[in-house]
């Protein structure tokens, strides 16, 4: 199984506080992993190194094959948005905008034809049993609900990886654990790479492997 991530000896500081510690990880491709550890232990200050939205001070990441530390600033960019993909604590949904057309926005800011975006949107949503309900606006959906679309934005362009903070910090234990479901389900039926921060001990134990971080290192 070959490499997705890797990053190497990755240090970060914000001014006199020393965040990341010479942070050292290898993904293999397919592999879903959770990153443990108290608030402040700089698990969230990875996981933006990890999705190239921070630099680390110094210190290496690979992802795919390519050194992202080495990429300028434009590159960085097209890169990040068809190798990552993103689920966060808050959905971030737009509430203008339907279900559907939520997920197409990465497919549509990749100029990709707006017919094969919505064909694969609609197969995503589907796939994550929300078929029902793609012409609801973010309003209109219960908290799992719209994380579940948020989850269908983060892989609609395919990514390499996918990063998740805290994914189900909002919701209650029924609906995380159907979440859960819906994660493990990317994993066997799409092959999809996923490293995930979270404080569920429930989340941590379904993953292939359980990181703890102590003071900016693991």
């Amino acid at each position: 199984m070959s490499d997705m991530i890797q990053s190497k000896n990755i240090h970060k500081a914000y001014g006199n506080l020393q965040v990341l510690n010479g942070v050292d990880l290898t993904v293999a491709k397919g592999e879903m992993v959770s990153i443990v550890g108290k608030s402040g232990a700089g698990k969230s200050t990875f996981l933006h190194i990890l999705g190239t939205l921070d630099a680390p001070d110094s210190g290496d990441l690979i992802i795919n094959g390519i050194n992202t530390t080495q990429l300028p600033q434009k590159q960085l960019a097209k890169f990040r948005n068809k190798h990552i993909g993103f689920v966060f604590q808050f959905h971030h949904l737009l509430p203008e905008f339907t279900a559907l057309e939520n997920v197409c926005i990465p497919g549509w800011i990749q100029k990709r034809p707006e017919a094969e975006v919505t064909k694969r949107a609609k197969e995503i949503l589907d796939f994550l049993e929300l078929s029902e309900r793609m012409e609801h606006k973010p309003t209109q959906l219960s908290g799992g609900e719209q994380q579940r679309v948020a989850i269908a934005r983060a892989v609609i362009n395919n990514p390499s990886i996918i990063l998740a903070d805290e994914p189900t910090g909002n919701l209650d234990t029924a609906t995380s654990n159907e979440l859960h479901r819906f994660l493990l389900k990317l994993q066997s039926e799409f092959g999809q790479t996923m490293v995930i921060v979270t404080h569920s001990h429930e989340l941590a134990a379904i993953c292939d492997r359980k990181i703890e971080m102590v003071d900016g290192r693991f």
